[in-house]
């Protein structure tokens, strides 16, 4: 029977996890959640295949299909049955409907020549569970688990100008052997502040740990699961740049963070409330503050233990962290982005080009501080300078020679429908692509003012032309607003009243001259 398939983004997570990270199968299984199975399956065809993290990133989500699940060969004889893990198989049984019978099924899935029938299944989950204790105490390991999380309090800053009072969030870190802690305040709970806090977190205990254990946060987890968690592409690439595990907190189970929760209430104990009775006027002193008073926390000795957070940072959780990259990672904004007809595609009011070969797809769009990178099937296909300003950004490489997809549209075909619609619509039309270094860049826009066709009748799209182009406006919005303020039907009124008005010629007419 062929493996299991899961899906793409999961698929090189877990290779990145084994050959890049080198986590075990069981740590792998606890970050991403896939069946300790699928993963064995996963990396055993990849070690077949020789693949190395190297030559994985440098396969399409194609080729690296093709790899780990090829066609299936004739089924071997099974020589041993395989053991299901036991202690797994409890753990799946606490959910409300999950059945033994649903679970043997699975496990016949991963292992069709090594399962165990249902009753013998049955029958060996039971005579292990007699054996086991009602309860397991939970343990951490140097080095393994950063738990994060933000504090429920908030603290008010006022604005020196206006007195506005706005409230600043704490984010909270908590290493799991030690307990050393970090804390900060930042403007909100956003993706951008949240990873950017993680880095400052690493860079405070000058390491990286194995694991990331997050509370179910949005800005995180796109979708909160306890089975299957959809880790948002901007976090995941965090991990990736800092080789570290994201495990999510499954919802509901608040022994999962219990690291996080009680980090929390001792700031919330030790800082905050020390603080609530100050001003601050900046985030800047606030954070210079939470500084001071938080060397004062992990200095502080343990109650029931010997020594200090930080004493016990230094000779435990310390040496057992990974190094920091080079390199801190840089936020980047990860969103699927469209491909127009003009070979374009618009990240926050600027426009920038890809390869038309790519029009109609949807690709990956990647933007850092100072850089914007386009992705298709995980290969970068284009990267530009970002741009912070409305205009359009083209490489000459980008536009095509002749393309079935790219020429359904031209020139003349839009300067005929303008004409169609009115004169008055074809300078405009006919204006805006001369405007253009490229006239494929106007194409859009033109496509938006013709399509107004469909809402608005020819004379009165013709008429805000005629407003727009005496006037020289040439953005689509202009146009749009023009029709909402039915400026152009004043127009159309005007005209009417300059015609009624004018000078009739007729021979029963006396003209001026008649009264000199």
């Amino acid at each position: 029977m062929p493996t299991k398939r899961i899906s793409m983004r999961k698929l090189r997570e877990v290779l990145r996890l084994r050959f890049h990270a080198d986590l075990s199968m069981r740590q792998i299984r606890n970050s991403t959640q896939v069946s300790l199975g699928v993963i064995q399956k996963i990396v055993s065809n990849a070690e077949q295949q020789g693949l190395d993290w190297a030559i994985i990133q440098s396969l399409s989500d194609t080729q690296l299909t093709e790899r780990i699940y090829p066609k299936p060969d004739v089924p071997q004889v099974a020589t041993q049955k395989q053991l299901p893990d036991w202690s797994e198989v409890y753990r799946e049984l606490k959910p409300k409907g999950m059945t033994l019978q649903l679970l043997w099924e699975e496990h016949v899935e991963q292992y069709p020549a090594y399962s165990f029938s249902y009753s013998q299944y049955c029958r060996l989950y039971r005579q292990w569970l007699k054996k086991q204790r009602r309860s397991m105490r939970q343990t951490h390991k140097a080095g393994e688990k950063l738990f994060v999380d933000y504090a429920g309090r908030t603290v008010p800053i006022m604005s020196h100008a206006t007195g506005e009072v706005r409230t600043a969030q704490i984010f909270v870190a908590v290493l799991g052997a030690s307990n050393y802690t970090f804390c900060e305040a930042t403007w909100s709970q956003k993706l951008s502040d949240w990873i950017n806090s993680h880095i400052r977190a690493f860079e405070f205990i000058q390491g990286v740990p194995a694991m990331v254990v997050p509370d179910n946060l949005k800005s995180g987890v796109s979708k909160a699961c306890r089975y299957d968690p959809d880790i948002n592409p901007s976090y995941q690439q965090l991990a990736a740049h800092y080789g570290v595990a994201l495990v999510p907190a499954r919802p509901l189970k608040p022994k999962d963070k219990a690291k996080a929760e009680v980090g929390v209430q001792i700031i919330e104990r030790w800082i905050l409330a020390r603080l609530r009775h100050h001003t601050f006027f900046s985030l800047s002193e606030l954070n210079h503050c939470i500084k001071a008073l938080l060397e004062d926390v992990n200095n502080k000795p343990f109650k029931q233990l010997k020594g200090t957070r930080k004493e016990w940072f230094e000779s435990i959780d310390n040496p057992a962290l990974a190094p920091l990259p080079l390199h801190a990672y840089q936020y980047t904004e990860i969103k699927i982005v469209k491909v127009n007809i003009d070979y374009h595609i618009q990240y926050d009011n600027h426009v920038y080009s890809v390869p038309h070969q790519l029009v109609g797809e949807k690709i990956e769009l990647h933007a850092k501080e100072n850089l914007i990178e386009l992705y298709f099937h995980n290969k970068r296909m284009a990267s530009h300078a970002r741009k912070y300003h409305p205009g359009t950004t083209t490489v000459p490489d980008h536009m095509p020679i002749r393309h079935e997809k790219h020429h359904q549209w031209s020139s003349g075909r839009l300067m005929n429908w303008a004409k169609d619609i009115g004169d008055e619509v074809l300078l405009w039309v006919q204006t805006l692509l001369k405007q253009k270094q490229h006239e494929e860049q106007a194409y859009r826009v033109c496509l938006g003012l013709l399509s107004l066709s469909r809402s608005y009748p020819a004379e009165r799209l013709n008429n805000a032309c005629a407003i727009a182009n005496q006037n020289k406006l040439y953005r689509l919005k202009q146009i749009k607003e023009i029709l909402r303020s039915n400026q152009d039907k004043l127009l159309a009124e005007e005209r009417k009243a300059t015609t009624a008005i004018m000078p009739q010629n007729h021979e029963n007419i006396r003209g001026p001259e008649s009264f000199h």
